[in-house]
């Protein structure tokens, strides 16, 4: 195929935008020239790419999607060899897009960013959060390189990489009958409401562990936020489960949650790190992997032993 880099460009940015016209002021061209480079690429492609609706807007079709995704990562390892061939012999340097799981980023990424930031200034990280659906849509659309997710639903085309396992936890408010516990069985919570992250794939994990644990919980608030489920946990509105427990007991506005180990033999969450399998990743993307699973070794900074979460030790000092 006789394509530029330019064109390949140009159909991203049709794709991006959704417009021609759009398309062609991001990239200060033409119109023409935007119009162009989508008819050659059709062309040699031999199908549409694009369906032209009116006044000049676009979508992609079926095969348009899967050549965009294409042409985004041929794009970003374009973009890596010209700046490692002007730079070679200096460190690692370039821009990488890093997906994470919503509870994983509060609790995960402002470390590894900063560490990874000092171990290798050159490289900028744009960090893009969300559920896991929206992680792996993302990476096969190519807007992503690299995901730190669960281990929940991931397709064929997706390699996986174990980091670590967390196991579930029971957090109730610091006021509550059974606080002072270090540790609760799941039972001994079914007749208090229930506060369910509601996120694809994660609700049909904890609804996993309620059957059993053998009774169906009794759900009263539903929600995407991690922490705003510990605000209305530490407001007694009822209990809840996580994982990816914060190194702190207190909520946002300042109220205390008390958090205890399960009693009950559960099936923990795996933290994966995910990218394409067919692709090599560029050298910043492996720098990034490689950062992430020293961070999760015995020896890291999210060794297991260190991320313990805060209210069990608590709650052990408060008992002897």
């Amino acid at each position: 195929m006789n394509l530029s880099l330019r064109q390949l460009r140009y159909v991203v940015a049709a794709a991006d935008t959704g417009h021609v016209t759009a398309a062609a002021k991001r990239l200060n061209v033409s119109q023409p020239s935007i119009s162009s480079a989508i008819a050659e690429l059709e062309a040699e492609i031999g199908v549409p790419l694009f369906i032209r609706h009116h006044a000049r807007g676009v979508t992609l079709t079926p095969v348009g999607e899967r050549v965009v995704n294409e042409a985004r990562l041929l794009l970003k390892h374009a973009q890596d060899f010209a700046q490692n061939a002007v730079e070679l012999g200096d460190a690692l340097k370039g821009e990488i897009t890093v997906g994470c799981f919503l509870t994983l980023a509060i609790r995960f990424m402002p470390g590894l960013l900063a560490g990874f930031a000092q171990k290798h200034p050159g490289i900028t990280v744009t960090l893009r959060e969300g559920d896991q659906e929206e992680m792996i849509s993302a990476m096969l659309a190519g807007r992503i390189e690299l995901a730190l997710a669960y281990s929940l639903a991931v397709p064929d085309e997706i390699e996986s990489e174990p980091l670590i396992d967390l196991p579930p936890y029971a957090i109730v408010a610091a006021h509550h009958p059974l606080a002072h516990r270090a540790s609760v069985s799941l039972r001994e919570l079914a007749d208090d409401p229930f506060i369910l992250l509601d996120l694809p794939h994660s609700r049909d994990y904890f609804f996993g562990l309620f059957r059993s644990a053998g009774f169906e919980p009794r759900i009263v608030f539903k929600s995407r936020s991690q922490e705003l489920i510990r605000g209305l946990v530490a407001h007694g509105h009822g209990y809840a489960i996580q994982n990816a427990i914060p190194a702190t007991t207190i909520a946002y506005d300042g109220n205390s949650i008390a958090v205890l180990a399960l009693e009950e033999t559960l099936l923990p969450t795996r933290i994966m790190t995910l990218r394409l399998k067919h692709y090599a990743p560029r050298p910043a993307v492996q720098a990034f992997q490689a950062y992430v699973r020293d961070a999760f070794s015995p020896d890291g900074i999210f060794a297991p032993g260190s991320i313990t979460p805060p209210g069990i030790d608590l709650v052990q000092r408060r008992k002897a």
